[in-house]
């Protein structure tokens, strides 16, 4: 992961893969900016991007090996959870995840580690509750 930025470096993307950063920008609105774009794991969803007006979500579940780039306005997403696995003696397993709810549609992202599901949580939330 590169380009991990502090509160007093906020300037910073943060991403895992460069191909998929690259995706995103490519799709920007006039004066949208990235704040992450994190590589998930698991069958469907091939990453998950942040900007200061939207969450955008590769999906590949599409039949015919089709895939649909999601954009999801912040201002139609209803509640972001974080989904971790937990062991019967509580502890927490390495990948974690969030469940992104907009209406009646659920979208769970995967991601290795559960600091990337906890930042996506967290700024998902930020942008929410405003």
């Amino acid at each position: 992961m590169r380009g991990v930025g502090t509160k007093k470096d906020v300037s910073e993307i943060v991403f895992d893969r460069k191909e998929q950063m690259k995706q995103i920008q490519s799709g920007l609105l006039d004066g949208e900016k990235i704040i992450a774009v994190y590589d998930a794991i698991g069958t469907g969803t091939g990453f998950i991007g942040l900007t200061d007006r939207r969450v955008i979500i590769q999906d590949k579940s599409f039949v015919g090996k089709k895939v649909a780039i999601t954009s999801i306005p912040y201002g139609k997403i209803t509640s972001v959870s974080v989904v971790s696995d937990r062991s019967w003696a509580g502890n927490f397993f390495s990948t974690g995840s969030i469940a992104i709810h907009v209406g009646a549609r659920t979208y769970e992202v995967s991601f290795r580690g559960d600091q990337k599901g906890h930042h996506v949580h967290n700024v998902i939330l930020h942008y929410i509750s405003r």
